[in-house]
C-alpha cells in the first residue's frame, strides 16, 4: 500500500472547497439560508481521529517488538482506515473552507453562530487529517529484504523444464 500523497489531500480539499462555495452560492441565489454544518460534526471528526490513532498504537507496539506478533492484515486494514480518514478530513476541511470563504466575501457580516460552526468543522477536519496521517505512519511496517520480487535474470521466472 502506498502512503497517502499530500497531492491527493490538497486536490481533495481544493475540489471540496469549490463545492462548498458553490453550494452556498446556489442556496443564496435560490433565497435559502446558507449551509451551516452541524455542531456535532467537529465532535465526531475529532473522536474519529482519536479512534484511528488508538487502534494504530497496538500495531506500532507490535512492530517495535514491545508486544506480540504483527498481523499484517490488521495493520493493512487500519492503514486503509487511516488513509480514508485523511481523505475525509481533507474533504471536510475543503468544504468548510469554501463555506467560510463564501461567508466572508459577502457584503453582510455573517452571524457568529454559523461562522463558528464552519470554523469548528474546518479545524476538526485538519485535526482528522493530522491524526490519520499519524496513524498511517504508526502502521507502516518495515519492508523486509525478501519482499523484493525476483527479476528476469533470477531463478523462478523462467519456464519450467518439462523434459
Amino acid at each position: 500500500m502506498k502512503r497517502t500523497s499530500p497531492l491527493t489531500l490538497i486536490v481533495s480539499a481544493v475540489i471540496a472547497g469549490g463545492v462548498g462555495f458553490l453550494v452556498d452560492q446556489l442556496l443564496t441565489s435560490a433565497g435559502a439560508p446558507t449551509f451551516t454544518p452541524s455542531v456535532l460534526l467537529p465532535v465526531f471528526l475529532v473522536l474519529l481521529g482519536v479512534a484511528v490513532v488508538a487502534v494504530a498504537i497496538p500495531i506500532r507496539r507490535a512492530i517495535t517488538g514491545a508486544s506480540g506478533r504483527v498481523d499484517p492484515f490488521r495493520a493493512l486494514r487500519i492503514a486503509m482506515l487511516a488513509k480514508a480518514s485523511s481523505i475525509v478530513g481533507a474533504l471536510v476541511t475543503g468544504f468548510a473552507g469554501g463555506l467560510l470563504v463564501f461567508a466572508l466575501t459577502r457584503p453582510v457580516t455573517p452571524s457568529l453562530g454559523s461562522t463558528g460552526a464552519v470554523i469548528a468543522a474546518l479545524v476538526s477536519g485538519v485535526v482528522l487529517v493530522a491524526a490519520a496521517l499519524v496513524a498511517e505512519h504508526l502502521c507502516t511496517i518495515r519492508k523486509d529484504d525478501d519482499d523484493e520480487q525476483p527479476g528476469p535474470d533470477e531463478p523462478g521466472l523462467g519456464l519450467s523444464h518439462l523434459d
